[in-house]
């Protein structure tokens, strides 16, 4: 589900990775389509690397974006309070370490969940595929098919 799509320090939105190039690697913005080179030097996060401290471990953020999908919970990161992303983080995974999961850590979460889901990267059809673990297979198939 999230194979592919990455996070860049310091560039609004997510990227899906295109192809690599000589000394970078070419990413299309989610946002625009716009594609650009990301260079080594950049801090560059695979959103399928990424977890979330919980108290007794960590949980992978595509857990978190399921279990979000599966309560329909739609929360604007923009006008949410602080205790209404709390609230809401808190019901997707009721075990996330508060002390060391910030406020804008969870509002970066539910800005790449919307962003995804707009995108259609989340979808019902991503999420039973993410759970029946055929995530890798689709996508390859996904990215197969958006070649032609």
């Amino acid at each position: 589900m999230l194979k592919g799509i990455l996070a860049i320090s310091g560039k609004p939105g997510l990227f899906k990775m295109i192809t690599n190039a000589k000394n970078s690697i070419i990413v299309e913005s989610l946002i625009d389509g716009k594609r650009t080179p990301a260079y080594a030097s950049s801090k560059i996060s695979s959103l399928e690397d990424i977890s979330i401290f919980t108290i007794d471990g960590d949980t992978k953020l595509a857990d978190v974006f399921v279990n979000v999908f599966e309560k329909n919970l739609d929360v604007n990161p923009k006008k949410a309070s602080s205790k209404e992303l709390k609230d809401a983080f808190g019901e997707a995974l009721p075990d996330y370490d508060d002390e060391r999961v910030y406020v804008s850590d969870i509002k970066k979460v539910f800005a790449w969940y919307n962003l995804l889901k707009e995108k259609e990267v989340i979808s019902a059809d991503a999420i039973e595929a993410y759970k029946k673990g055929e995530d890798e297979e689709n996508t390859e198939e996904n990215t197969e098919e958006n070649k032609d």
